[in-house]
């Protein structure tokens, strides 16, 4: 179990979802997902989010313990998505003297979502504002479009503690061990992704406060070392590379072009190319796949032509890029195609929609199965793809 200790004030009081399936009806979670709330404990009590519905009762219970008989004051709204704000009409109904803080688009939201009157228990905060609870002074900083346009983060000046909402997130249960990178990429490049730039504006407010440690809505508490994910954030939100790699992506229905796809790796192999990932779309995780391609500077993408356009899987891989703002990357393309290949055309006019995506030479047509020159041909154009800067 991650540690979960903040201060003998803040304490967490969320939990842990080990049962669900598809995160956002979309997204796999092998591991599970956390849903992270908190409770300062001062003269005046706040709570920092709540939960989704499906860890509602769990986190009622933990509440309450840390509570141990006190009422709440105040409920910070930080996201209005529900797996963060289900409970705020049901903690409303609880505590009737309990204020409720947002912003101006949080209330202008919430009706969409409650039927809870809140107008005489709000508390509308701007940029910079503060809340004095005793001890502790919360501070709010307003973050539109990361990822939604009410977000907001909170800074808690005497313990230098930001609460990011879904900034620094990643997808696992606090229970699972395992590394933050690789599924904090996953997360940020697939639910954040497309809004590098407010995330740089919000890095930019970030670096001017003295931060001891992340609380985030998502993923482990971070205590250590944050320069390294603040850095990490930095990159994602600049649609940078994050490593020299290449990605080769293959959509392949008889597997002609798999077989293809794997000598195509041999070959970058051969050349000392580093980082080389081979994936298979039609049976791997489409927000890996998309992970995948933002964090290494060069791709491959093979597939067969399917009913005068590409294969499907391809489509919409390439499309799921798109929606998240893929670019400053180097791709070659390889089509196959039996009798009137089209794959390329199409990937092509798919790619021709994003920024600054240089195409490497030459596009390669197979004709149904991989032959001596197609070998050749590949040869040749991972030679140009190791060149390419």
């Amino acid at each position: 179990m991650k540690d979960l200790t903040i201060t003998d004030s803040i304490l967490y009081i969320g939990a842990d979802d080990k049962t669900i399936d598809l995160f956002e009806s979309q997204y796999v979670v092998p591991n599970g997902v956390s849903y992270n709330s908190y409770v300062i404990l001062d003269e005046k009590v706040v709570v920092m989010d709540t939960v989704d519905s499906r860890a509602a009762d769990i986190w009622i219970e933990n509440l309450e313990k840390a509570l141990n008989g006190r009422e709440v004051d105040y409920l910070v709204v930080s996201h209005l998505e529900p797996d963060h704000a289900f409970n705020i009409q049901r903690l409303a109904e609880k505590y009737p003297n309990m204020q409720v803080v947002g912003n101006v688009k949080t209330f202008a939201m919430a009706p969409q979502f409650f039927t809870v009157d809140l107008s005489t228990r709000s508390i509308t905060v701007k940029e910079g504002d503060t809340l004095n609870l005793g001890k502790h002074t919360l501070q709010f900083f307003m973050a539109p479009m990361v990822h939604w346009p009410e977000v907001m983060v909170t800074y808690e000046q005497s313990s230098k503690i930001l609460f990011s909402a879904d900034g620094f997130g990643k997808f696992g249960a606090l229970d699972t061990e395992e590394e933050w990178t690789d599924e904090a990429r996953r997360y940020y490049i697939n639910i954040v992704g497309k809004y590098g730039g407010p995330v740089q504006t919000l890095l930019k407010k970030a670096a001017g406060l003295d931060i001891s440690m992340i609380c985030p809505l998502h993923g482990p508490i971070l205590k250590e070392n944050l320069g390294y994910y603040i850095d990490k954030y930095l990159t994602w939100s600049s649609y940078q590379p994050e490593e020299k790699g290449i990605l080769i992506a293959y959509a392949s229905i008889h597997g002609n072009t798999a077989k293809a796809a794997k000598k195509m790796a041999d070959i970058l192999e051969q050349k000392q190319a580093q980082n080389v990932v081979l994936m298979d779309l039609a049976r791997s995780d489409i927000s890996l796949a998309v992970s995948n391609a933002f964090r290494y500077d060069k791709m491959v993408v093979m597939a067969a032509s399917y009913d005068s356009g590409v294969f499907p899987c391809m489509e919409n891989f390439l499309l799921h890029l798109k929606a998240k703002t893929y670019q400053n990357r180097t791709v070659a393309v390889i089509e196959n195609g039996s009798w009137a290949p089209s794959a390329a055309k199409c990937m092509k006019a798919i790619l021709g929609e994003m920024k600054n995506i240089t195409l490497c030479e030459p596009t390669i047509t197979i004709r149904s199965t991989m032959k001596e020159n197609t070998i050749q041909e590949m040869e040749q154009l991972a030679e140009h793809l190791l060149k390419a800067e």
